[in-house]
């Protein structure tokens, strides 16, 4: 059980970031229930170092200049993996219904998915230019990954094969509640956190709604999308509390 719960802790390290300190490709079973648990550490991690390089770089660098430098890191670290996902899900939009999936299936990616991407970068690189509430982003990054915890569990999911394929099997519901536990949890530590908590959960439902009508359920490429998007939704609710 240890053994397990450790192999999925860096099989999520190894999804969800660059980060090189262990490497677990294979979707062995057993683990990859525990990897989905682990998502929302695996988002509060990322955006702790965020935040603690910003608190280093602080002294020496100008305010609007540290801010894209975390915003490039925040690309960096996730091996811009969610932004494939969501220019993948942009195009498929712009195509009929009965096409849509085969669309996201598409390695490559068209010019409405380049162009809107470019337009999302744009507006999440200015929200995170003006927040003063850097300490935030470790709850942002883990409310993000929460979502994709609570779609994995109780949404339906479209592909028969893919890689959370077998995370949509192997999550079970003690996992499922340890995740909330986690960020129930640390959401009380922090100013605003149940506001955003709650905040990310509307978001949720918006894009079950959304992704149902549309597609029928979620994709690997819609959690991609949902996490970018729950994201920006985030950065903006800061704005308005902060």
């Amino acid at each position: 059980m240890i053994k397990n719960i450790a192999k999925g802790f860096t099989l999520a390290i190894n999804m969800l970031t660059t980060l090189p300190f262990f490497k677990v490709h294979d979707f062995f079973t057993g683990i990859n229930g525990f990897a989905v648990m682990f998502y929302p550490l695996v988002g509060f991690i990322l955006g702790s170092i965020l935040y603690g390089i910003s608190l280093v770089l602080e002294p020496y660098i100008p305010n609007a200049h540290l801010h894209v430098i975390l915003f490039a890191l925040w690309v960096v670290l996730t091996g811009a993996l969610h932004l494939d996902g969501l220019s993948d899900a942009i195009d498929a939009l712009f195509v009929s219904k009965d096409r849509a999936v085969e669309v996201m299936k598409d390695p490559h990616v068209g010019a409405m998915g380049m162009t809107y991407t470019g337009v999302f970068l744009i507006l999440k690189a200015s929200a995170l230019i003006t927040i003063d509430a850097l300490y935030l982003l470790p709850l942002i990054l883990m409310l993000s990954r929460f979502n994709v915890v609570l779609a994995i569990y109780f949404l339906p999911y479209i592909r028969e094969n893919g890689m959370s394929t077998l995370a949509k099997k192997e999550f079970i519901r003690p996992q499922l509640i340890v995740s909330i536990i986690l960020v129930f949890a640390t959401s009380l530590f922090f100013n605003q956190g149940l506001i955003l908590l709650a905040l990310a959960l509307v978001s949720l439902f918006l894009f079950k709604l959304w992704f149902t009508k549309r597609f029928g359920g979620f994709s690997g490429d819609l959690y991609g999308f949902m996490i970018e998007g729950t994201e920006l939704i985030l950065l903006h609710g800061v704005i308005v509390l902060c």
